[in-house]
């Protein structure tokens, strides 16, 4: 089993994209997503982590590896497509292991959808304090009203000046709005794709 997927051309600039901690490389959000940034003239890279790829294999459920695996794995990733200069990012999880992989001397710049700041209901546990010092261009796409990390609660996040944050209206965790929002999820999946592809074509371009 192939344990990767790509949208978009050969050729083209690069974006690895990373799954969350619940649902592989190939779940609805990561198709969605993964599908409309290459709509931008980019290479969408995806991977599964290697206690998805042992789902994949057995299907069974299983927590994710412990970070120094997942690094090493998403560093595989970035490596194996060397000379090239490449933007990564992931959705929750993936996205929090593309931020602390921002220093990989082939990692241009890095964008997270979801960060998984603390967990639901636990926000004494934070998990964001190295994006204080983060040295490369960033981009935190995150839903207002998101469990992980809320719009109200980034005035108490120290944040690097290399971070630029965009909220997704009404949006929880995957960016879904509640229906009498007035947003739907396509749209907010539509919007997040968009800005992604901005993002990584921006950074891209200017190396």
């Amino acid at each position: 089993m192939d344990n990767r997927l790509y949208d978009g051309n050969e050729g083209h600039p690069i974006f690895i994209f990373a799954h969350g901690a619940g649902a592989g490389m190939d779940h609805d959000f990561m198709n969605e997503v993964a599908k409309q940034v290459a709509e931008h003239d980019l290479r969408v890279v995806r991977f599964n982590f290697p206690y998805m790829v042992k789902r994949a294999e057995d299907g069974k459920r299983r927590p994710p590896d412990r970070a120094p695996k997942l690094l090493e794995a998403f560093s595989e990733v970035i490596e194996s497509l060397a000379p090239s200069k490449v933007v990564i990012g992931g959705k929750s999880m993936g996205g929090r292991m593309a931020s602390l992989l921002a220093e990989h001397p082939n990692v241009v710049a890095v964008t997270c959808l979801g960060f998984p700041f603390h967990p639901p209901g636990k926000p004494e546990k934070f998990k964001g304090e190295h994006l204080a010092t983060l040295q490369k261009p960033c981009l935190i796409l995150q839903g207002e009203r998101d469990a992980f990390g809320s719009r109200d609660e980034f005035e108490h996040f120290e944040l690097s000046d290399w971070i630029q944050t965009s909220f997704i209206p009404d949006g929880d965790h995957s960016f879904k709005p509640r229906k009498r929002s007035g947003h739907t999820e396509a749209g907010n999946l539509s919007l997040a794709a968009e800005q992604v592809a901005q993002f990584v074509k921006e950074q891209l371009n200017a190396e």
